[in-house]
């Protein structure tokens, strides 16, 4: 077929008028939800409700969570175990927060390096743990203090222990 021909066979199809929608409201609908999809950020939910405030972490308050002293002390032990090479971190995943157990692993990592520099073998730590201050700054919030006397110095760790989902979670540990 040649050109010329091609174009007179389009100008000699018949003429189709524009169908409408056989459910006008539907069509309306659908519209505004694109509408409404354009303007709401990617990914945000389509319901009128976050989906966090459902299925995200849930604050709770101090008179439903257990006594903290007993965690603060024992989350301290295994703190210094894990970074003297002695205690494996995912042992510790349940107790803290995504961040302090990425800060925990990049310490654990170096105090490896460091002890194979040295040349010194995995040992447990020998310790004793000393006085334990809490404080609470808010309801559902727990810092602490706790000193540790080891062998040749004293070190302070600090803690931060907020209630999440009922039990409590270490949003802040850091060895002094």
């Amino acid at each position: 077929m040649s050109p010329a021909s091609a174009s007179d066979a389009v100008a000699l199809a018949p003429q189709v008028p524009h169908a409408q929608p056989r459910h006008p409201q539907r069509h309306r609908a659908s519209a505004a939800q694109g509408r409404a999809a354009a303007a709401r950020p990617t990914g945000a939910p389509i319901s009128k409700y976050d989906q966090d405030e459902f299925f995200g972490q849930q604050p709770t308050p101090s008179q439903l969570l257990p006594d903290p002293a007993p965690l603060v002390e024992n989350l301290t032990r295994c703190v210094l175990e894990v970074l003297a090479g002695a205690r494996e971190l995912e042992q510790l995943a349940r107790w803290v927060t995504d961040d302090v157990y990425r800060h925990l692993l990049r310490r654990e990592v170096l105090a490896a390096r460091a002890r194979k520099v040295k040349g010194q073998s995995v040992h447990r730590p020998q310790f004793v743990i000393g006085r334990t201050i809490l404080f609470e700054p808010r309801d559902g919030v727990v810092e602490a203090v706790v000193m540790v006397h080891m062998k040749a110095r004293s070190r302070a760790v600090a803690l931060r222990l907020e209630g999440m989902d009922k039990r409590w979670r270490a949003s802040s540990v850091n060895v002094l």
